[in-house]
């Protein structure tokens, strides 16, 4: 079967940069597996170039991959690459792909002197921890941009659903500051829902529109939970990561201040677990939240390092995660998740889902707790922005209330630096006074 091509906003930014860069640089994809970064790649140079060239390093030859350890004859390697993939290449109008090259450190370090040459363009693909943790004895090359890859965010989804109307529809309700009507409203949280299960995973997606069947859409996404599990393993053989992983949706749900390292794995000290995080943030299969101690415009001068929550990549996945205590989810809890009628506490998805549209729209991820007037509880703020020279405070509910203690006693606190107030819940478009109650599906709108 065909592997369907889904639209990718990050289609534009590779034109910008082949129109802008004119083979002055080469451009890494960079990503969690299985968003699609070959894909798009190859869609991209099939689309674009007249031709190209793509060298799969998790199965090329050695004799392939041993052209890049000597680069005095570059005539030569072309000729090569051209005669084993029987493809012709072009001056100025042909590009070479390195997928997956952190499996090639070698042929990473060539790019240097190939975007020199200036006869072709270069593409690369791969993870991001993978990367850094193969690049011992290497130069990595200055001519390189990078750009990040991550799941559908939720207008791609609506696009690989056929649906170009929606998003561009509900950026008018925003910005006219209208609802939507209780009606409408309805139906979009429905079709939110939809993504928040089967989340922006191109194969999870792919899967969903060919059966129409939530547990095999689940099934898609444990392959792709146990991929990510495997990799931990070579990284950190004793399991550590693994737990940690898994206990991302238990750690959201009880409402603590911080990730509690400890509990992710009894026994395991603090600051083992600790110098594991990076590498798995490294990864882009997790997002890491960290705790602002002063909020201001600076967001990032003045954290709490110890302080900090980790979020899946992915809603659709995190969802899966959060019921692998069975062997396939089944699709009564899709269904019941689907028309927001199951009994558990559904606030950590909702949580999730918000984190994963502001990291989509280019934002890091930053909260602040503090201690209320008994001093016995503390309020949170469940996510920070930066606009301009304010700070919009987001506190994010699984539900239509309209309360907001939390965001009431931050604004108080500090006042002078506040912008625009944002409740997220499950409810339609409402303004009060000088807070925004956003229905979640605007949340990418911000």
């Amino acid at each position: 079967m065909t592997k369907k091509i889904f639209k990718r906003k990050i289609y534009d930014r590779l034109l910008a940069w082949k129109q802008e860069e004119n083979g002055e640089s080469a451009i890494l994809i960079q990503g969690p597996r299985r968003v699609g970064k070959s894909t798009i790649a190859e869609d991209f140079a099939r689309r674009e170039y007249k031709s190209y060239i793509l060298i799969d390093f998790s199965k090329v030859s050695g004799e392939i991959k041993s052209l890049f350890d000597d680069l005095t004859d570059l005539n030569y390697i072309f000729l090569r690459l051209q005669t084993a993939y029987k493809v012709e290449l072009h001056e100025r109008d042909s590009v070479i792909i390195f997928d997956e090259v952190q499996l090639a450190p070698k042929a990473r370090q060539a790019i240097k002197h190939l975007v020199k040459d200036h006869r072709y363009d270069y593409i690369e693909t791969g993870s991001l921890i993978s990367i850094k943790k193969n690049v011992k004895g290497i130069l990595i090359p200055s001519e390189e941009d990078k750009i990040d890859m991550y799941p559908m965010d939720y207008e791609e989804f609506r696009w690989a659903l056929g649906d170009e109307v929606t998003i561009p529809l509900l950026r008018k309700f925003f910005g006219l500051k209208k609802p939507l009507g209780d009606a409408v409203h309805r139906k979009m949280m429905r079709d939110f829902r939809l993504y928040m299960l089967v989340g922006g995973m191109p194969q999870a997606v792919e899967k969903y529109i060919e059966t129409n069947n939530l547990s095999k859409v689940d099934e898609v996404k444990r392959r792709i939970l146990n991929l990510y599990e495997d990799d931990f393993r070579k990284i950190d053989s004793s399991g550590i990561m693994s737990d940690i992983f898994d206990s991302i949706p238990a750690q959201l749900t009880s409402n603590a201040r911080r990730f509690k390292a400890a509990t992710a794995n009894d026994g395991t000290r603090h600051e083992v677990i600790t110098e594991l995080i990076p590498d798995m943030v490294d990864s882009m299969t997790i997002r890491q939240a960290l705790h602002a101690n002063d909020p201001a415009t600076g967001l990032s001068m003045n954290l709490d390092l110890d302080a900090y929550k980790l979020f899946l990549c992915d809603t659709g996945l995190f969802v899966t995660l959060a019921f692998k205590d069975k062997d396939v989810t089944e699709n009564i809890i899709y269904n019941k998740l689907l028309s927001d009628k199951l009994s558990a506490n559904l606030g950590y998805v909702y949580e999730n889902v918000v984190a994963q549209m502001l990291v989509a729209r280019g934002d890091r991820l930053f909260y602040h707790t503090f201690p209320n007037e008994s001093g016995k509880h503390n309020y949170e703020i469940d996510f920070l922005l930066s606009r301009g020279n304010k700070i919009c405070p987001i506190e994010v509910k699984s539900s239509g209330y309209k309360t907001h203690a939390s965001l009431d006693a931050f604004c108080e606190k500090f006042s002078s630096r506040i912008g625009e107030k944002y409740l997220i819940y499950t409810k339609d478009y409402f303004r009060d006074k000088d807070v925004t109650y956003l229905p979640v599906y605007m949340t990418g709108l911000i």
